[in-house]
């Protein structure tokens, strides 16, 4: 596996993947209400695309296929960390991570985590800071504030 960059030519594929992974990886934690709210099939993904062009962006790569992204902003805001469907629990998320910490010193890193993807963040270090309750698109989704010194 290589983690490298984002380039804006991976667009397409990472949106792919964060639909799938959304719709397969969170199902047993949201209904389909709120996965589609959270990544509609048809949709734009422009807090997606603003995201990835404008923060420190790192995609994972395993035969030529997108299998992982992460991104950061300049305050230390992990905004999404996703990983393909079929790659899941094969430390994906982790190298990710850790590529992020080793090429970014955050003194504090922050992540709002689904229920889903809360364990991963506390393995990781992360504590919980409240949980809230968020509004997409018309549907309620609990997820976490953590954060990680």
């Amino acid at each position: 596996m290589e983690i490298r960059r984002y380039h804006e030519t991976d667009l397409s594929e990472i949106c792919q993947l964060f639909h799938n992974s959304v719709h397969s990886v969170n199902a047993s934690h949201y209904n389909e209400r709120q996965l589609d709210a959270w990544a509609p099939e048809n949709n734009d993904h422009a807090h997606l695309k603003n995201a990835l062009r404008n923060n420190n962006t790192y995609v994972a790569v395993e035969d030529n296929q997108i299998v992982g992204f992460a991104d950061i902003d300049e305050n230390g805001y992990l905004d999404h960390l996703f990983v393909h469907k079929d790659y899941q629990r094969k430390g994906i998320a982790t190298a990710l991570l850790k590529e992020i910490e080793e090429r970014h010193a955050y003194s504090q890193m922050e992540t709002h985590a689904s229920i889903t993807a809360r364990p991963f963040f506390e393995k990781m270090g992360f504590s919980v800071e409240k949980a809230q309750d968020v509004k997409i698109r018309g549907e309620k989704l609990r997820n976490y504030v953590m954060k990680k010194s």
